[in-house]
């Protein structure tokens, strides 16, 4: 029986898109070649979030599907904690991967030192390496490092990282067609644009009606909080603009959700809840029982490529979209979401006033939702990565 390696930093139970990601893809693709291949994952215990905890087995199988998951220890989404997590990945994988052969090494890369382990495991195997980039880490790095001496110590040492990694594949998968400029140098690789997806759980969500006309207007946020999301840049001068007929409800947990908190204590904010990061269940609650659900990327020229997972998420639901995006998925938004308020990012004025206006009216979405399922994009994954079996 042939066996493919699956590596991901992240994976169920834990929350964050590229667990959710990974978690379909993984079965879907087990179940494919059930009989034929071994699909073995290594990846981590929980570990997204400081916040939530959850165990999960360190060993599971089920069928051609062998799950390891080690242990990375607790951070606080910081840039150090971050560094010493994915040393222990690297090493743990390395242990693992080293008592097995492999016909094929696949790994989904937001960080890109996932996409570097995977490179020199395949090249051990000698076996085709199949990337999944979910992530354009080295721009973003460039942009959100301020300090000169670090940036010119890191840039060089991520560029090389980042070429020895994508030079090896022979199939790169891009999340955003966005990305596409960035890949133009790695001819050897064949490229696919297979996109994240609405994953089941949010199919069928609906705003509960018997809020629709209720105040507070409630305005939810769910996800990272982090360099990347910029809330702390947005969110307090917002608040302060639409005053108390609307309500923040911000749902997760990151490396800036101090800074968040500052601001608000600063401006004496009580329109901003801060709520820890919670399960799907839960989450989806919180989702029925808001006005607007909301999302924002920081101002940085990267940002203006990537296509954020948590629109599937949110374009899954028939409840008003509030997007602070630029560039390609301000692109996407206007092109396949119906009733998004687009807005520049960190422009509070700008989304006050999308508010405001906003008049409430049957949201349809399904045409949406039958393009971007997860279980019909996993499929398609699947078999474009079956092929170099």
């Amino acid at each position: 029986m042939k066996r493919i390696l699956y590596l991901s930093f992240y994976y169920e139970p834990d929350l964050s898109a590229g667990s959710f990601r990974n978690t379909a893809l993984s079965k879907v693709l087990a179940a494919k070649l059930k009989g034929e291949a071994e699909i073995h994952v290594i990846t981590t215990q929980p570990n997204r979030y400081a916040s939530f905890s959850e165990k999960a087995p360190s060993h599971e199988v089920t069928d051609n599907l062998v799950i390891d998951r080690v242990e990375v220890g607790k951070h606080q989404s910081g840039f150090k904690d971050q560094i010493i997590s994915y040393i222990s990945y690297y090493r743990a994988v390395k242990k693992i991967a080293a008592r097995n052969k492999y016909d094929l090494v696949f790994a989904s890369s937001s960080r890109l030192f996932t996409s570097y382990l995977a490179r020199q495991i395949a090249q051990r195997n000698g076996c085709p390496l199949y990337l999944d980039i979910r992530d354009l880490f080295v721009e973003n790095m460039n942009e959100i490092i301020r300090n000169p001496l670090v940036r010119s110590v890191l840039t060089p040492l991520l560029s090389y990282v980042e070429r020895v990694s994508f030079s090896g594949a022979r199939h790169i998968n891009l999340v955003s067609e966005g990305f596409k400029a960035n890949f133009e140098h790695y001819a050897q690789a064949e490229y696919s644009y297979f996109p994240n997806g609405i994953d089941d759980a949010f199919l069928g969500v609906r705003q509960d009606p018997a809020i629709r006309d209720q105040f507070p207007k409630v305005i939810t946020y769910a996800g990272n909080i982090g360099e990347g999301q910029g809330l702390h840049r947005i969110l307090p001068e917002a608040a302060a603009q639409l005053g108390k007929g609307y309500h923040f409800r911000i749902i997760g947990d990151g490396g800036t959700r101090s800074l968040l908190e500052k601001e608000i204590q600063d401006r004496n904010l009580t329109n901003i809840e801060l709520i820890k990061p919670v399960k799907r269940k839960e989450l989806i609650e919180y989702y029925r029982n808001s006005h607007f659900l909301f999302l924002h990327l920081n101002k940085y020229k990267a940002f203006e490529k990537v296509l954020p997972s948590k629109l599937f998420e949110y374009g899954a639901t028939d409840i008003p979209v509030l997007a602070g995006v630029s560039g390609y998925p301000r692109r996407f938004l206007d092109q396949h979401l119906s009733s998004c308020l687009v807005f520049d990012p960190c422009e509070a004025t700008q989304l006050a006033e999308a508010v405001k206006r906003y008049s409430y009216g049957v949201v349809d979405r399904s045409t949406f939702v039958n393009a971007f399922q997860r279980r019909t994009i996993s499929e398609q994954l699947a078999n474009s990565i079956i092929t170099y079996l």
